[in-house]
């Protein structure tokens, strides 16, 4: 499940750069790309609690690492490549 809304995440921020390109309306699509970035995440958290109710250590010992760190620096980057054209509007506007 975290892998689909992962790919919906990664649509959702394109079109999210592509509207504000064309200079259309944009910001639903960035709602949108990172209500599924979060949604991704809990999807992942529900991944990690579904082993260790299972007592599957092995799984949480290889993945759980690289893991985290994926999420943190995938989550930032979509926080912040979403957020780019409110910026560059702030920008544009001064």
């Amino acid at each position: 499940m975290w892998f689909v809304l992962g790919i919906i995440a990664i649509a959702a921020t394109f079109l999210n750069l592509y509207l504000y390109a064309i200079g259309k309306e944009y910001k639903l699509a960035m709602a949108m790309g990172l209500s599924f970035t979060a949604l991704t995440v809990v999807a992942d958290y529900t991944m990690v609690s579904d082993w260790v109710k299972a007592e599957d250590w092995s799984a949480l010992l290889d993945v759980v690492p690289m893991m985290a760190t994926a999420l943190w620096v995938l989550t930032l980057l979509s926080i912040l490549i979403n957020t780019t054209p409110i910026l560059l509007e702030m920008k544009n506007k001064k």
